[in-house]
Order: C-alpha cells, then sequence, then structure tokens
C-alpha cells in the first residue's frame, strides 16, 4: 500500500470520526437543553458538581 493512500484514508477516517462525535455530543446537548427535569435542579453547569452554586 502506497503511503499516500494511508494518509489519506487515515484522515477520512479521522474526519468522521469528529463529526460523529460531534453530533452525539450536539444531540445530548439538545437533550439537557428540552429536558424539565434538568431545569428543576439548582446545579448551572455539570462541569463542577463540586463546586458551590454561589457566585462571589
Amino acid at each position: 500500500m502506497e503511503p499516500g493512500y494511508f494518509l489519506a484514508a487515515l484522515s477520512l477516517f479521522t474526519f468522521v470520526a469528529v463529526i460523529i462525535v460531534a453530533m452525539v455530543s450536539k444531540k445530548k446537548t439538545q437533550d439537557r437543553l428540552h429536558d424539565p427535569a434538568a431545569h428543576q435542579t439548582k446545579n448551572k453547569s455539570t462541569l463542577a458538581k463540586d463546586a458551590p452554586n454561589e457566585h462571589r
């Protein structure tokens, strides 16, 4: 196999994988935005669940 074909296939595979991960992440975010249970919690973010909820 010529290196050019290998490199092209590898970059195409990487591109498709990144697109799929982005689409799954977008779907999860949209589902959370439209989930009424998520709006009832006091946590503003799930990035730091142990952080205090107050702003200083």
